[in-house]
């Protein structure tokens, strides 16, 4: 797949410099996700991992909102009509795609206002860097549903944002979060203006495509895996890592940018 000459079938897709966006866009119905569409986010994010020249994402919504999650009509219908095996294919696929947005090398920057909920939630949640707005509202509807709330990884990962008596109110409620309480809790990394928090988002998103991607990528990578590591083995693991960006050639780039007293410009190699 040629990233930078994608077409996406179910999103926007757009590639400026070394950062691509996502934009979800079935602004008619709050950009709810679809079978089709939870499949080509996975397969893009998969792609990922064999881009080099992009450097960084950024996902957002189409209109004043970011996602309402499964679509009512064409997923959840459908679903209540599966049996087990189909509906154990379903539920794998769609925490693939939360794995492959965790597994690829790129930082993820969500840009968040309006409705969040559902998988649209699990989407932020799965991104590096979460930029919202005072009005969004941020929910973990599956509750209301009658399902869990350990769905794509929620109750793994929500913890690690938040904390865990805050993951457990939310995951058990299906309430909404509104954007000053995310912030507040650490959800968000910053709110922004409505008008202004793509351009946030992506502005950030800029500054870590410019800067030493190879190092970012070992950093997301590290962040990953020592959620299964006690403390021993992950400060033997970050030694590896740092032993290895040591050997980068970026990494002898910022020592002579410094020793000249310039602006180190990175290459990601």
């Amino acid at each position: 797949m040629n990233l930078r000459e994608y077409q996406a079938q179910h999103f926007a897709w757009r590639v400026d410099g070394k950062v691509a966006t996502v934009t979800l866009n079935r602004p008619e119905r709050k950009n709810p996700l679809t079978f089709e569409s939870y499949a080509e986010l996975r397969d893009t994010f998969r792609a990922l991992a064999h881009e080099a020249s992009i450097k960084a994402v950024v996902i957002t919504g189409a209109e004043a909102n970011f996602c309402s999650g499964g679509d009512v009509h064409d997923i959840i219908g459908p679903l209540t009509e599966m049996a087990m095996p189909e509906l154990l294919t379903f539920t794998r696929m769609t925490g693939d795609l939360v794995l492959a947005m965790r597994r690829c090398p790129q930082p993820i920057v969500s840009a968040i206002d309006g409705v969040c909920v559902g998988a649209g939630a699990i989407i932020a949640m799965a991104s590096d860097l979460r930029y919202g707005t005072a009005r969004s509202k941020v929910a973990f509807l599956f509750t209301r549903v009658g399902l869990a709330g350990c769905d794509m990884g929620a109750c793994a990962i929500l913890p690690r944002i938040i904390g865990h008596g805050r993951a457990s109110e939310l995951l058990y409620t299906g309430r909404s979060m509104g954007g000053e309480e995310a912030e507040r809790w650490g959800f968000y990394n910053a709110l922004c203006e409505p008008a202004e928090v793509l351009a946030h988002a992506t502005d950030s998103a800029r500054r870590l495509a410019e800067g030493p991607t190879f190092a970012h990528a070992m950093t997301k990578r590290m962040l990953h895996q020592e959620w299964d590591m006690g403390i021993d083995q992950a400060i033997e693991a970050e030694a590896q890592a740092q032993a290895v960006c040591m050997a980068s050639k970026d990494f002898r780039r910022a020592y002579e940018a410094f020793a000249a007293k310039q602006r180190p410009v990175f290459e990601g190699d």
